[in-house]
């Protein structure tokens, strides 16, 4: 028995069925049978090879759903049969200060799961039991895929900075990230905002959680006004602007992968103590609460669910902005 992996030759191209030979989990690691597997932009960014560090052939896939099936040494062989989520990381070193410290996800020796490793559009993945997290009671597998990533990342700015709930929170970009962001937000207790360029999508902003919706491009009428703003999107904005809508010591929290440099004023920073943040997704400990907080507020990503074999459909549709708002990959048995 191999593992059926979809993998892309080269930069760009279509991803195609393929049979490796079985994964043997390492010490510390677990293998998973792949349930559902969600489709991130940054899959896209791998694929393409934008980000300069993609080896092909690639499988990608890093919002991971699966059954454990084999241990390696170390690891309880009771998590047999659990199921657990997988994201963009499958493993670090669990000794340096970062990884004593609780910020694992700052390790100088992370292992992606779709950076030099087999990523989760398979029938198997394997990763460090540290970094899968156990889905708990009343959680939908089905959907909880994106969590593992994109729900991480968006969690992140407000569990790790330690956000009041009594805040003013605007999220930019109500797509894959930004929609998750506002239930999180509103969950949490703020006073949210959405910022779009498609007031189409307002009633379906307010009911993830938004109190207010508005055009992006009138934010230089909300001077002064928000404690946070997590941006989702990943090009340039007028950043002026931006800068100019956070209250004294706000910040901006930067989560949208611009390739350009960010350009601000050093007065932005200066005159009112603001300040500009960004996050790679989260330590485990991070993860493991934000499963328990989506459970306890019911907090889900809307999804698309489609099977394995039509992964590049969903790609060709993720390129053209033609999902809400997450595509999530079910497996196809053999």
């Amino acid at each position: 028995m191999g593992v059926t992996v979809w993998q892309a030759r080269e930069a760009g191209a279509p991803l195609e069925r393929a049979e490796r030979p079985m994964l043997e989990p390492a010490r510390d690691e677990l293998l998973l049978q792949v349930l559902h597997c969600g489709l991130c932009h940054s899959d896209l960014s791998m694929l393409d090879n934008h980000w300069g560090m993609s080896a092909y052939p690639l499988v990608p896939g890093h919002e991971v759903v699966g059954r454990v099936v084999r241990v390696g040494d170390g690891v309880d062989p009771g998590l047999v049969g659990q199921l657990r989520g997988l994201g963009w990381i499958s493993g670090s070193c669990m000794h340096c200060p970062q990884c004593l410290g609780g910020t694992g996800n700052l390790c100088g020796s992370l292992e992606a799961t779709i950076v030099g490793r087999q990523g989760g559009f398979a029938s198997h993945v394997t990763a460090r039991q540290d970094w899968t997290i156990p889905l708990p009671e009343g959680m939908d597998p089905a959907v909880a895929g994106p969590l593992f990533c994109g729900g991480i990342t968006v969690f992140a700015p407000l569990v790790d900075e330690a956000v009041s709930p009594t805040s003013r929170v605007a999220v930019i970009g109500i797509g894959g990230l930004g929609h998750m962001a506002l239930q999180f937000a509103r969950a949490w207790g703020c006073e949210v905002t959405a910022l779009t360029t498609n007031l189409g999508k307002a009633e379906e902003a307010r009911r993830f959680g938004a109190h207010h919706v508005e055009l992006l491009e009138a934010l230089p009428d909300f001077a002064g006004r928000f404690d946070l703003v997590i941006n989702t999107v990943n090009h340039s904005l007028d950043w002026s602007a931006v800068m100019a809508s956070l209250a004294p010591l706000g910040r901006l929290h930067q989560l949208g992968a611009v390739l350009e440099p960010i350009s601000v004023a050093a007065f932005d920073l200066i005159a009112s103590r603001r300040s500009i943040t960004g996050s790679p997704t989260s330590s485990p400990a991070s993860l493991l609460k934000m499963v328990e907080f989506c459970r306890r507020h019911d907090i889900r990503p809307q999804v698309e669910r489609l099977p394995m074999d039509r992964v590049n459909e969903a790609i060709e549709r993720l390129r053209l902005g033609d999902v809400r708002y997450r595509f999530v990959l079910d497996s196809v048995a053999d």
